[in-house]
């Protein structure tokens, strides 16, 4: 019998099994609740959609920080990925 060493997130629960991929995953959850909470001061927002573009924002965090160093057309691949993998997933 093997024994796998697990690490559990806080914040959602989640389990990983490399320390660094639960630290990454808890800080981008973080990054999510600090904007969350940016939206929510700033704007008149639904809670659950401030919590979605939190979570957009956070998830897309590298590719942001390179359009905002002079690459805005990359945000505009944000999201394309998995609507072209939904979209090819529902043509099969």
């Amino acid at each position: 019998m093997s024994i796998t060493p697990m690490w559990r997130v806080d914040r959602d629960g989640s389990m990983f099994t490399d320390k660094k991929a639960a630290e990454e995953h808890d800080r981008m959850l973080e990054l999510a609740a600090n904007l969350t909470t940016l939206l929510e001061d700033h704007f008149t927002i639904d809670e659950q959609l401030a919590e979605d573009i939190g979570l957009l924002l956070s998830r897309n965090k590298d590719v942001l920080s390179k359009a905002f160093k002079g690459k805005p057309d990359l945000v505009l691949e944000i999201g394309r990925d998995s609507e072209e993998k939904t979209s090819e997933s529902e043509a099969t």
